[in-house]
């Protein structure tokens, strides 16, 4: 499972003109689901959610990044992303053999916004497989890249 966090002031998805989600100050959760996730049934969900509810990535009262998103209150936009299983490592052209087949990713996509869920918090989605625009304000910037196999999640 693959997770790009990106700390922002506002953001929001839009289907076909249609707005599916928007957050205030929170996290933009961009998601892959890979092979391994769907061969393990999802084991790395509540480790990385607990992860991402957890990290220490807002500002206190002196600007330091030393709040969590629970300690803030802070709200998530969650989008379904197979892209970030890309490999570029042979040609021009991306291979995602390494995304979960789509009905599995969905499921276990649904399952992971449910553990985000559990917290309490705002949290909304995209459109799992949809051609999706996604805005956002970022807040520093600040972008983490999470991948529960590279860190032992």
């Amino acid at each position: 499972m693959r997770v790009l966090i990106q700390r922002v002031c506002r953001a929001s998805v839009t289907v076909d003109g249609e707005l599916i989600g928007a957050i205030r100050r929170g996290l933009l959760l961009l998601v892959g689901i890979g092979q391994e996730d769907a061969a393990d049934d999802g084991a790395a969900l509540a480790p990385m959610a607990d992860k991402i509810l957890n990290l220490r990535i807002l500002a206190d009262a002196e600007g330091r990044m030393n709040r969590s998103l629970l300690d803030a209150g802070g709200e998530i936009l969650a989008v379904s992303q197979f892209t970030l299983h890309a490999d570029c490592r042979r040609g021009r052209r991306p291979s995602f053999t390494a995304a979960a087949p789509p009905a599995i990713a969905a499921r276990l996509f649904d399952d992971f916004v449910a553990r985000l869920r559990a917290s309490g918090l705002k949290v909304e989605t995209g459109r799992f497989g949809a051609m999706m625009d996604v805005a956002l304000v970022n807040d520093g910037p600040v972008t983490i890249w999470l991948d529960s196999q590279a860190q032992g999640i």
